[in-house]
């Protein structure tokens, strides 16, 4: 008996809808939801069962970026995506881990809903222009001009980062080093002097609502937080990168940064409780 390919695909479809959303939740729910169409479905009229299931998971993820898009303009403060713990092996696929971090995820939350499904499509998983466009129900023409000017979109958005995943890792870990000892001169040596931070708290949990820009004023911040209740700060990988988890009085947040040129440039802080539901447990990306 071979092995249903929904459950062959099941960790594919996930990473698809993530992608497309920036939620896990609602990623799994579209999953879930794509499972009852295909159990549904008549399989002899399936030829090839991985296209068609992106392709399902392609169209529901459509129809909830559309009915979340007011949701999201109703947010209190900055709106990151929903941080997920990942397998240490997901970073031996840079292009993957790339695409999957908070940095890029932030990025692609600019882009209109068809312009993410065919960015997230062409650019991740190589799909083919006519599957993407048999997904987005639109010609294979439509869609190239489409994955042409998300591209170009992206690419004057996205923040450079350094593609050694051991090149972040030691400067995450100097960065920790130096919060929880509150050095704020070590922070500085750390910190890019135009560094820009983003905090998330979606009005449920502390968080600046703006960014916090420059590295005096971020350091000057960071340099507090050792002398709060009940401080612990974890190295971790949220969402293939290297990243930690900061608790204190009682509330947690997990950051993610980005780094160039052995410094960080970007620091995002998910604090929204209703954001960590899945920090305990790891999630398998696939592509």
């Amino acid at each position: 008996m071979t092995d249903d390919p929904f459950v062959t695909h099941r960790s594919l479809l996930f990473t698809v809808a993530y992608e497309m959303l920036g939620s896990a939740a609602d990623a799994e729910d579209v999953v879930q939801e794509a499972w009852l169409r295909w159990d549904a479905a008549d399989r002899t009229e399936v030829r090839d069962a991985r296209a068609y299931l992106v392709r399902i998971v392609t169209r529901l993820s459509l129809n909830q970026l559309r009915t979340s898009a007011r949701r999201r303009e109703e947010y209190i403060g900055e709106w990151l995506p929903e941080p997920v713990l990942t397998t240490p092996d997901i970073a031996e696929d840079l292009e993957l881990a790339d695409s999957l971090s908070i940095a890029m995820l932030t990025v692609l939350e600019t882009l209109a809903p068809a312009e993410r499904a065919v960015f997230v499509l062409r650019e991740v998983f190589d799909t083919p222009y006519e599957e993407i466009a048999a997904a987005v129900e639109k010609t294979p023409a439509s869609v190239r001009q489409i994955a042409h000017r998300a591209r170009r979109h992206v690419a004057a958005r996205r923040p450079r980062m350094a593609v050694d995943p051991g090149a972040q890792s030691v400067v995450v870990e100097k960065f920790l080093a130096a919060v929880t000892t509150g050095d704020i001169q070590a922070l500085m040596e750390v910190l890019a002097p135009d560094v820009v931070a983003i905090a998330d708290g979606g009005g449920v949990a502390p968080a600046s609502k703006k960014p916090i820009i420059g590295a005096r004023r971020l350091a000057s911040l960071l340099v507090r937080y050792p002398k709060l209740r009940g401080f612990e700060v974890t190295a971790t990988r949220i969402n293939g990168m290297a990243g930690a988890r900061l608790t204190a009085n009682g509330a947690t947040v997990v950051v993610s940064v980005v780094v160039a040129d052995g410094r960080i440039t970007h620091i995002y802080g998910i604090a929204n409780p209703h954001k960590l539901g899945r920090m305990n447990e790891t999630v398998e990306l696939r592509r």
